[in-house]
C-alpha cells in the first residue's frame, strides 16, 4: 500500500491506481467502472484533501456488485495523522473518500484531543468493525450505508499508555473520565456526521459508533 501525497501530478495518481488488485465479493459478478480512469472534479479535490491531512491511504478502483452494493469514489485508509503522531487504524476496508476526510478530521480534533483533555493520554490507534458490507440495514429492506462503504462502526480505541477504551466495556461501566471521553467523542461525532448511531440508539449498537454522513444530523 502506497502513501498518497497530494503534490503528485494528477497523471502518477492515475498511474498508481492501475495495479491495485481488484476486491471480489463471494457469489457476486465484479465489474470494475472506467471511471477511476476520468475522476471527477469532486473526487481529485476529495484526495487532495484527504491528502493534506497526511492521511496514509491508496486511491481504489470504482468497483460495482449488483443489487445497489459498490465502492465507488472509494480509498484504502492505512493510517491517519493526530497534531504531531500517526494514529493506527484496525479492520477498516474501502471508504468513500467523502467519508475518508471527515473521518481524518474526527480522529484528529475529536477523539485524540478528547483523549488528552479527559483522558491524558494521546489516541494511537482507532479500533473499528468494518466498513463495506452489502446488506440492508438491520429489520428492513432499505440498503445500509455500508452496502456504499460509505459508514464506519469504530468499537474502541488505545491511548499510548497502554489503555484500552471499548464502546461495549466502557459506555456506561467506565470510570467517570472514560465515560465523559465517549461522551464528548459522540458529541463531536454528530458535528461532522449526518447520522451516528450508539449505544443509545439500540442493543445491535451496544458494541460500536455507527457514523456515515448520510442523513440530517441524526443523532442517537
Amino acid at each position: 500500500m502506497r502513501r498518497y501525497l497530494a503534490t503528485l501530478p494528477l497523471l502518477a495518481l492515475l498511474a498508481g491506481c492501475l495495479d491495485i488488485p481488484q476486491a471480489t465479493a463471494p457469489r457476486q459478478t465484479v465489474r470494475q467502472s472506467t471511471a477511476v480512469l476520468t475522476p471527477r472534479p469532486e473526487s481529485r479535490q476529495c484526495l487532495a484533501g484527504l491528502g493534506a491531512s497526511r492521511a496514509n491511504f491508496t486511491p481504489l478502483p470504482d468497483q460495482y456488485f449488483g443489487a445497489g452494493c459498490q465502492q465507488v469514489n472509494t480509498v484504502r485508509l492505512a493510517g491517519l495523522q493526530s497534531d504531531n503522531a500517526s494514529l493506527a487504524l484496525s479492520n477498516l476496508g474501502p471508504v468513500t473518500c467523502p467519508l475518508a476526510e471527515t473521518f481524518a478530521g474526527w480522529a484528529r480534533f475529536g477523539i485524540d484531543r478528547a483523549a488528552r483533555q479527559e483522558l491524558g493520554s494521546r489516541l494511537v490507534r482507532i479500533e473499528t468493525m468494518g466498513s463495506y458490507n452489502c446488506r440492508s440495514v438491520a429489520g428492513s429492506d432499505r440498503l445500509s450505508a455500508h452496502a456504499r462503504a460509505a459508514a464506519i462502526d469504530i468499537s474502541g480505541f488505545v491511548l499510548a499508555d497502554g489503555r484500552r477504551i471499548t464502546i461495549l466495556g466502557d459506555w456506561t461501566e467506565g470510570s467517570p473520565a472514560e465515560k465523559r471521553f465517549l461522551q464528548l467523542i459522540h458529541a463531536s461525532a454528530c458535528k461532522r456526521f449526518g447520522t451516528v448511531l450508539g449505544p443509545a440508539y439500540n442493543a445491535a449498537h451496544r458494541n460500536h459508533l455507527h457514523v456515515e454522513l448520510s442523513g440530517r444530523n441524526y443523532c442517537r
